[in-house]
C-alpha cells in the first residue's frame, strides 16, 4: 500500500529531471554531431536522470521502514505471523517495565537501520552528483 501511494513522486521526480537534462547544451551537441535520439536517451540523458531518482528512493526506503513499523504497530499493518519491527515493539510495550530490552533492542536497530539508508543516500548524492566534482 505504501508503494501505491510513494510512485507518484518518483514519477514526477524522474521526468522533471529528463525533461532538465534533454534542454542542457550537451544534449544539443551531440544532437548536432548526429546522435539518433535513441543514443541521446540512452547516452546523455539516462545516466545524469537517474542519480536523483536513485537517491530519492534510498533515502525513501528508510521513510517507508518507518511508516511500515508505525502501521504495524498501530495494528493496522502486518499481522503477528509476520516478522516486524512494529510487532515485536508492539508486543513489549505492555511488558515494558519487567523487561525494558524488549522494546529497546527493535527499536534501535530500526532507528540505526532507518539512519544507514539516509546515510547511503545522502553519501550516493555526494558520489553521483555532477556539480560536486
Amino acid at each position: 500500500m505504501l508503494v501505491i501511494f510513494g510512485w507518484p513522486v518518483l514519477t514526477r521526480l524522474m521526468r522533471s529531471t529528463v525533461l532538465d537534462q534533454a534542454r542542457r547544451g550537451y544534449v544539443t551537441a551531440a544532437r548536432s554531431l548526429g546522435a539518433s535520439n535513441l543514443r541521446i536517451v540512452r547516452r546523455h540523458i539516462l545516466p545524469n536522470a537517474l542519480a536523483p531518482v536513485i537517491v530519492y528512493a534510498t533515502i525513501t526506503v528508510g521513510a517507508v521502514m518507518v511508516a511500515e513499523a508505525t502501521l504495524t504497530f498501530l495494528g493496522v499493518g502486518l499481522q503477528p505471523p509476520a516478522i516486524s519491527w512494529g510487532l515485536e515493539l508492539a508486543a513489549a510495550q505492555h511488558q515494558f517495565l519487567q523487561y525494558p530490552h524488549l522494546l529497546l533492542f527493535p527499536g534501535l536497530f530500526l532507528g540505526v537501520t532507518v539512519l544507514g539508508f539516509i546515510t547511503l543516500g545522502d553519501t550516493l548524492r555526494d558520489t553521483l552528483d555532477p556539480r560536486l566534482r
